[in-house]
């Protein structure tokens, strides 16, 4: 171990030690270069993990819903969204992993140490109330594949929250791992279903590569569905849970590169899925009455049932079923991980629930409290699920902001930080993020805003972000020419060894941090943004309880 890996900050001494995966183990003092490619192979088996959990946990019940809206109301027009999306998922998660790696402290306590008790209080209660609320939906998804399959609702959400609660309570990290990953290749049970039903090829193939707006669709209801796709695509809790679960994994700087090899063979899973499901639907439903009338996902396991037989059926509402369970277990545990890291509680997957009361107390609370909800007379469960979308859409932008600005931090990433590239389409996916998420605020608290209004706030929105985009960049350039940051981080790539061996070091040791005037231009518009935004929002929920 190196000296700054002995001073590095690690905040659960569980976080340190081998790595045991589901398919390998590396020793904590292995530090040999790998060279042949069955060393390489073996070493990515042990890595594999953390990118597949946390983008085909994304492939959730949620998701099932609005691909298979896409497909039953449009058809494959839309497919495009998903091609768009692919570098969205991988500079988000990929910066995620980078932290997690190289810093051992997870999302909310850096934002917490860098930024102050108000934006580390804010996300932390935030990602805490959408993640409730987004568990309530995954067991709404768990009780409508159970409801094709014959079983009860009661005794299917039951079930499906002792199995949940047991699966990560174990105390062996390994153990979850290899239950996860197995949730995970479940999840190809789609591609069957894509091969029964036998959508067509081409027009699949022309539909993902060629954006386009479905024929006759009205504006605003498929810009809200778009909005959709991007906020079951990319999620706040995707961002917390990836570095928690890296640091609990103990995936060091030296072996980035395999996991962003794992990163990316989520990101493979989870566009097949998406792909699949919005193909199968559309070709379901096309030419019949159910097109363009979407219910929910336990109509699509009737419809594939009606006119593809009993069998694909039943592979869908089994796919359904474990997308929710692979869901509810990552949206919890990033929950329990993001509260375990702030208040300083032992949090790993490594520890007996005796040795961590407080993590897996938070863990199974919130799956009790979400299958309660759901079992409950008389809930709205219909504003709950609109809520999920509507918050996520507000909180993923300053999720993002957040994530930049600590990806440029030099004490929290060092030789780490983003390179320019990076951080120009980051900027752009904010400004994209923001501007939907505004769309998408507004429509749901104005559910008859017109078309034109729609298309006022994408110009209007566009010019504005090209203004700040323009602004930011001058900011930087001159900041870079101040201090000769980018002579620095050159020389530090050079110097792959120094990479490999440089943690953070412990938060007690960092200097504060001095926002730069970029830094405060894109604080000053976060602030504001959610004070509208949210102010929205809560006019909305309590106009629609009165």
């Amino acid at each position: 171990m190196s000296k700054n890996e002995n001073q590095a900050a690690v905040l659960d001494s569980a976080h340190v030690g081998d790595i045991k995966g589901a398919f390998g183990t590396i020793h904590h003092d292995d530090t040999v270069a790998r060279k042949g490619w069955m060393a390489k192979f073996k070493t990515l088996l042990a890595i594999l993990g953390p990118g597949l959990i946390v983008m085909v946990g994304d492939n959730d019940a949620g998701a099932f819903s609005t691909y298979g809206q896409a497909g039953q109301n449009y058809g494959t027009s839309l497919l495009w969204t998903l091609a768009l999306l692919i570098p969205v998922i991988y500079i988000s998660q990929e910066m995620v992993l980078r932290l997690g790696a190289v810093t051992g402290v997870g999302h909310a306590r850096l934002i917490l140490e860098r930024f102050g008790k108000f934006w580390g209080a804010f996300s932390a209660i935030d990602l805490l109330l959408l993640n409730a609320l987004t568990i309530v939906t995954e067991f709404i998804g768990i009780s409508l594949g159970m409801d094709f399959l014959g079983v009860s609702k009661i005794t299917g959400v039951l079930l499906a929250a002792l199995f949940i609660m047991l699966s990560a309570s174990t105390g062996d990290f390994r153990r979850f791992e290899r239950f996860s990953l197995l949730l995970v290749f479940g999840s190809l049970i789609l591609v069957p279903i894509f091969v029964m039903v036998h959508p067509p090829l081409s027009q699949v193939a022309h539909d993902f590569v060629v954006p386009q707006m479905p024929p006759g669709g009205k504006l605003s209801d498929v810009m809200l569905l778009i909005i959709g796709i991007v906020g079951t695509t990319v999620a706040p809790w995707q961002l917390f849970f990836q570095q928690s679960y890296i640091i609990d994994k103990r995936i060091t700087p030296r072996f980035i590169k395999y996991e962003r090899a794992d990163l990316w063979l989520g990101i493979v899973l989870v566009i097949v899925g998406a792909v699949a499901m919005i193909s199968f639907t559309a070709k379901i439903f096309m030419g019949h009455p159910e097109f363009g009338n979407f219910q929910d996902a336990g109509a699509i396991c009737a419809g594939l049932a009606k006119y593809y037989g009993r069998l694909p059926g039943v592979l869908f509402a089994i796919a359904l079923i474990d997308a929710s369970i692979i869901g509810a277990m990552a949206v919890s545990l990033s929950t329990a991980y993001a509260l375990g890291d702030v208040l300083s509680l032992k949090h790993s997957l490594h520890r007996k629930p005796g040795d961590a009361k407080g993590f897996y107390a938070m863990y199974c609370g919130l799956i009790i409290l979400a299958a309660a909800l759901v079992l409950l007379p008389g809930v709205p469960l219909g504003l709950l699920t609109n809520a999920v979308q509507t918050l996520a859409g507000v909180l993923l932008p300053s999720a993002v902001v957040f994530l930049l600005i600590l990806c440029n931090d030099k004490e929290v990433l060092g030789p780490w930080v983003n390179n320019r590239l990076t951080n120009l389409i980051a900027a752009a996916i904010v400004a994209v993020l923001v501007l939907l998420s505004v769309i998408l605020t507004a429509a749901v608290v104005f559910p008859d805003i017109s078309s034109e209004t729609i298309s006022n706030i994408l110009i209007g929105g566009s010019v504005l972000g090209l203004i700040i985009a323009i602004a930011v960049n001058v900011l930087h350039a001159r900041e870079e020419m101040e201090r000769g940051q980018q002579a620095n981080h050159k020389a530090h790539k050079r110097d792959v060894q120094h990479r490999h061996d440089w943690r953070m070091p412990a938060l007690d040791k960092l200097k504060p941090m001095v926002l730069s005037s970029r830094n405060k231009l894109w604080m000053s518009v976060l602030r504001t943004y959610l004070l509208v935004a949210m102010g929205m929002v809560i006019y909305k929920v309590i106009i629609s309880l009165v």
